[in-house]
């Protein structure tokens, strides 16, 4: 037993700055992916504008009116609307969550993972540029949602919580 502890301990690599600069840049756009998410989660989770006082329901609202995609909007109108509430709880937590955990490197693939999928839905519910959009304005309507896609996308499938986490990780 206490062979394998050792073992697994010598296999751990230091917390903090990697000597690679490589894993020290990835962690940096890690952090600051985490500090917008954190931005953007503390406002929901600590006010009740968003969650409690109809701004979830507004903007909702306005995605189904312009700017979700047609086949996104039957799923706004009859299934997030009537559950407005508890769904915008779910969005404000997540977002705070997925913002916490990429600060400090903490079940990082977990929360690109549900990071990559809220930016999906954020994409197809909201960056609809019209049906007569010629195809690379379907790109330029989305920066808002597919660049914070393409960093969860990288985090998930790359080793984003190598360096500057507060957790050991075990060397593969």
């Amino acid at each position: 037993m206490w062979r394998g502890l050792r073992d697994s301990i010598r296999r751990m690599s230091p917390v903090g700055i990697s000597r690679d600069r490589n894993e020290n840049v990835f962690a940096a756009l890690r952090i600051g992916v985490g500090i917008f998410f954190l931005i953007f989660g503390e406002y929901k989770v600590f006010g009740t504008q968003f969650t409690l006082g109809g701004g979830f329901q507004s903007w909702i609202s306005q995605f189904i009116a312009h700017g979700a995609y047609p086949f996104m909007v039957p799923v706004l109108r009859n299934f997030v609307l009537p559950h407005s509430t508890p769904i915008a709880f779910m969005v404000a937590y997540g977002e705070f969550a997925i913002g916490l955990a990429l600060i400090f490197g903490v079940l990082t693939r977990t929360a690109s993972f549900w990071g990559l999928l809220l930016m999906l839905a954020m994409l197809f519910s909201s960056d609809f540029p019209g049906a007569g959009a010629v195809f690379w304005q379907y790109f330029g309507a989305s920066l808002s949602h597919s660049v914070f896609a393409m960093c969860f996308l990288a985090f998930m499938f790359g080793d984003a919580d190598r360096a500057l986490a507060i957790w050991p990780r075990i060397k593969r």
